[in-house]
């Protein structure tokens, strides 16, 4: 009698073609937008190669760089992101591990008692037997049709877009970081400032004050200047809140508590400046620079995938499945002196009726790479918009900064100079007031234009893709779990 293994062996060997290339449902192939090819303040000049490696740097603040380096270290978005990408990992090893076959042992171990019988007079004792079992039972999924391979191609790509996300959690990080930083320079220069001018304006009033008791002034002009002063400290809580707010910002995007760098940035520093323009490249650039965008191109590409593995339940489910079994009447004897039992042979599952669920699944998946194809391209046409918005916001403001810087340059003299003819009469009080109140204000105007240059440069950064250059390890879980193995259950925690 021909042994039954040998036509499954055929089966297997003729099967082995259409494992290795069979698949169902549509190939990824990677979209072409067609972006143009310069930005519009680049229409008459060269196109600079990009270089956005750790471009805070050109910030000129070293604390900023440092605090920049914390929050990567220890920011909870990123420790999320960094979990998602372990999950995506192990979700991938999960689809590779459907592609071999399963191996399972089994094994029993009985004590039986036969009751005792009497049959034509002859009495038969009960006998007691002990009675061994082991073996074990495989099965291997053949894929013709690909559905497996289909979803390992899939994770795969959950697999980049997992990696994507961090990176696009991490250019998000550090421009917060940076931006709410300048902020808080911006305030405290700003809380500075309306000190100083409110103190000389209390001299203007003293001075006031002085000038009314020698009847050269009236009391409408003493009540206007310690007015005007008060005016001006009434922006002090405001700005002092901004600023605190700021603070707390950092600290929480450093993982910590709000309070925790208050001590840390208590010293007041210069608003960072960028020293160098920065290179913007081409519009494709984004294309690859952008983790946004690359995580919306590899999630169309997963769910392309996932055509393919749903169009496979339409076709026939073939599987190899085999048992070994052996029995013995001593645990000793398995294997050597004792029963041995096998089979082996291929199973098909064939779907015949169904109501149309199969079918359905498919144009579900395939609706849902059309939904991640229009993702896709709005992450494009969002990146690019974000760039051409940063460029125009960062010209803008260095021409308007320009302006301010000229603004308060003559205030300032228009100031010193009423001051100092009012004092010997030669000009109304209501000069000085003027002046005062529009030096205060153009300052300040000043100040804040400053942080809109430093913020400015920091979202077209940001819209061009920078984010951090160094190793992000992502293969420490955030909590480690002890005593896992089998242990008494404990009761759970009181509610």
């Amino acid at each position: 009698m021909p042994s039954p293994v040998k036509p499954v062996l055929l089966a297997l060997c003729l099967s082995t073609p259409l494992l290795a290339g069979c698949a169902v449902g549509p190939d990824y192939i990677k979209p072409d937008f067609g972006t143009p090819a310069r930005w519009s303040s680049d229409r008459n000049q060269p196109a600079q190669a990009l270089k956005l490696a750790q471009w805070w740097r050109n910030l000129g603040d070293s604390l900023l760089d440092q605090l920049i380096s914390d929050a990567v270290a220890g920011n909870l978005d990123v420790a999320a992101a960094k979990a998602r990408i372990r999950e995506a990992r192990a979700t991938q090893r999960q689809a590779v591990g459907a592609l071999f076959p399963t191996v399972s042992g089994t094994g029993s171990a009985t004590e039986t008692r036969s009751a005792g019988t009497a049959t034509t007079g002859i009495a038969i004792a009960p006998t007691t037997y002990s009675q061994f079992q082991a073996g074990f039972d495989s099965s291997w999924e053949l894929d013709l049709f690909g559905a497996n391979r289909r979803a390992v191609e899939a994770a795969g790509y959950g697999v980049d877009a997992a990696e994507d996300d961090l990176r696009a959690t991490l250019l998000t990080l550090i421009g917060d970081v940076a931006s709410n930083y300048i902020d808080a320079r911006a305030y405290q220069a700003r809380v500075a400032l309306a000190r100083r001018t409110a103190a000389s304006q209390r001299e203007t009033a003293a001075l006031t004050e002085r000038k009314q008791n020698a009847g050269s002034a009236s009391a409408v002009d003493t009540a206007k200047a310690s007015a005007l002063a008060a005016s001006t400290e009434a922006t002090i809580p405001t700005y002092e809140s901004s600023y605190q707010q700021a603070v707390h910002r950092l600290g929480v995007l450093l993982g910590r508590d709000p309070s925790a760098l208050s001590q840390r940035l208590s010293r007041p520093l210069p608003i960072p400046s960028p020293r160098l323009p920065l290179p913007k490249g081409i519009p494709a650039d984004v294309m690859t620079m952008r983790p946004d965008v690359r995580k919306a191109e590899r999630q169309l590409a997963q769910f392309t995938a996932k055509i393919g593995q749903a169009a496979a339940a339409l076709y026939p489910d073939v599987s190899l499945t085999g048992t070994v079994s052996t029995t013995a009447l001593k645990l000793g004897d398995l294997g050597r002196s004792s029963t041995i039992g096998w089979s082996i042979g291929p199973s098909v599952s064939l779907p015949i009726f169904n109501g149309g669920k199969l079918q359905a699944a498919v144009e579900i998946a395939e609706a849902q790479r059309d939904e991640y194809h229009v993702a896709w391209r709005n992450a494009v046409l969002s990146a690019l918009e974000d760039v051409e918005n940063a460029i125009v916001n960062l010209g803008q403001e260095r021409l308007r900064i320009r302006s301010l810087t000229e603004s308060a340059r003559r205030y300032g003299d228009a100031a010193r100079l009423s001051r100092a003819l009012y004092q010997t009469g030669s000009s109304t009080f209501l000069d000085v007031l003027d002046a005062e109140r529009s030096q205060f204000t153009a300052e300040d105007s000043l100040l804040a234009s400053r942080a809109n240059v430093a913020k400015n440069y920091v979202a077209l950064a940001k819209a061009l893709g920078g984010g951090w250059t160094g190793p992000i390890d992502s293969t420490v879980p955030e909590v480690v779990d002890s005593g896992t193995g089998p242990h008494l259950a404990q009761a759970a925690a009181p509610r």
